[in-house]
């Protein structure tokens, strides 16, 4: 199949080519230019658009992986409460943090002014599990039965502090909002291996509460439009406005289409304009899904053996398990990223409780889909990923009553897990302090965890590009590096 190329900025408005052409006077030169190419990719959508294929061709390097389940665990999950195992933190329940561990750095707003930070351990028991021997929380039994296909990187660190900075940087490479989400970069990089669905699928646990999330968080930014992710529903209508009206029926629609395509093509002619391009490859798209994305959503080929893998929320439409179940029918139909979004793990108080409470809801699911994975021989080519935009403090934010506490956002260590697509299984990188507070060794920036993704799927994270207001942008920003140790 043929590939985009990280070259196509050449050609965004407002930009010179080689030839000291605008965009606009080079697509009149050419016939029409991206007219008739969006014309030929409509009369024969197995081809991707000719207009993404102008010098070099992805991937750059050999692929590991060729798909990507993300499954973000929006809040910030207590790593001390779940991977972290840090014994010292319950010899010393109670303790003021000590400066020693602090080192002066900054608190949230939120703890800032407390008069004391008590330090707190965790109230359940860890374990080791597996060949590996990792340790695991014992309100992760399930997770615990697949360690020795994860990589634990212990020692994730961001600079954000507050949510709507951190999951922005963990899905798009910047604080600020705007720029293009991880899952559209892939699209414009790789486009789709199925030209009848969406390249970047988007689905989120109903009900959860916590902070909000929005759509920019799956957006293309400033690539075209069509790189959008692609947000699938709970309800009938697994995607707004695909179905056809009462009393249109699919060849009035397929009439109607050709009418307005022709249109948009005289148009486009005229004005070059992106935005119709766009407007384009949505019409043609949104067509095609109205047969595949019934089929995607419709588990009633699954066996009884595998809904009850996955758990008994499986056949309720919007929670997390049966968005996993979705996630692998992506994935086996060749959909590029598919990002899960759980919210809810925003523990500043009542922790105990809370904890409990999403394990429960994403513990069996995480697991099951792992192994579903591999069963059917896609682990190895299908990076999944776990975690959150930080990890919680290992001081008590406000007060500790009884056995109840709550904790604080933590930028500078918490703990993300991957498996398959080419990490190393069964391994555990870096080491943070016995406080849980700081990186002892191995520390990996969110810019190093992005350029370790790019690689895994044969993208070297400096060359995917795109020229936007004068300047050449990247997921990893002006950053990071891919982590070695975490190959396999």
């Amino acid at each position: 199949m043929n590939q985009p190329s990280m070259h196509r900025h050449r050609f965004c408005p407002g930009h010179e080519n080689a030839f000291g052409l605008s965009r606009r006077q080079a697509l009149s030169q050419f016939g029409h230019g991206l007219g008739a190419i969006a014309l030929g990719t409509m009369l024969n959508p197995s081809r991707s658009n000719a207009a993404e294929q102008l010098v070099d061709s992805l991937p750059h390097i050999a692929p590991k992986a060729k798909r990507v389940i993300f499954l973000f665990q929006s809040g910030g999950p207590s790593q001390i409460e779940s991977f972290d195992y840090k014994p010292t933190l319950n010899k010393r329940h109670g303790e003021e943090l000590p400066d020693s561990v602090r080192k002066g750095q900054r608190l949230t707003g939120m703890s800032v002014n407390q008069a004391s930070l008590p330090l707190v351990g965790s109230p359940y028991k860890f374990a080791r599990h597996g060949e590996c021997g990792a340790w695991v929380s014992e309100q992760l039994p399930h997770t615990a039965e697949i360690v020795d296909e994860l990589c634990f990187v212990k020692t994730m660190y961001t600079e954000a502090i507050n949510h709507g900075p951190g999951v922005t940087f963990m899905q798009t490479g910047s604080q600020f909002p705007g720029r293009p989400s991880m899952g559209a970069w892939l699209s414009y990089g790789l486009g789709s291996e199925n030209q009848d669905i969406p390249g970047f699928v988007v689905m989120v646990t109903n009900g959860q509460g916590g902070q909000p999330l929005v759509s920019s968080l799956w957006g293309s930014g400033f690539l075209p439009g069509k790189h959008d992710g692609v947000q699938l529903r709970s309800d009938a209508d697994a995607v707004l406005y695909l179905q056809n009206p009462n009393g249109i029926d699919r060849f009035s629609r397929r009439m109607a289409l050709d009418r307005i395509q022709e249109l948009h093509h005289l148009k486009l002619a005229e004005t070059s304009d992106p935005e119709l391009e766009t407007r384009i490859a949505q019409y043609e798209m949104a067509y095609r899904m109205q047969a595949s994305i019934p089929e995607v959503t419709n588990i009633d080929d699954e066996s009884e053996a595998t809904l009850k893998m996955y758990g008994d929320d499986v056949k309720t439409p919007g929670t997390f398990a049966a968005n996993c179940l979705r996630a692998r029918r992506l994935a086996e139909r060749g959909v590029r990223f598919i990002q899960l979004y759980h919210a809810g793990w925003d523990h500043h108080g009542g922790l105990p409780k809370g904890f409990v409470r999403k394990c429960k809801q994403t513990d069996q699911p995480t697991a099951a889909l792992v192994k579903d994975l591999k069963d059917r021989g896609m682990l190895e080519d299908t990076l999944v990923i776990w975690g959150g935009e930080f990890g919680r403090t290992n001081y008590c934010q406000g007060k500790m009553e009884g056995g109840d506490f709550g904790r604080d956002h933590h930028p500078r260590c918490f703990t993300m897990w991957m498996a398959g697509g080419g990490v190393k299984p069964g391994y555990t990188h870096g080491q943070t302090d016995e406080f849980s507070y700081n990186v002892e060794s191995g520390g990996v920036h969110i810019h190093d965890l992005h350029a370790t993704i790019l690689h895994l799927l044969g993208i070297e994270h400096e060359r995917l590009t795109y020229k936007y207001q004068g300047r050449h942008f990247r997921l990893t920003d002006v950053h990071g590096h891919v982590v070695k140790e975490l190959l396999a």
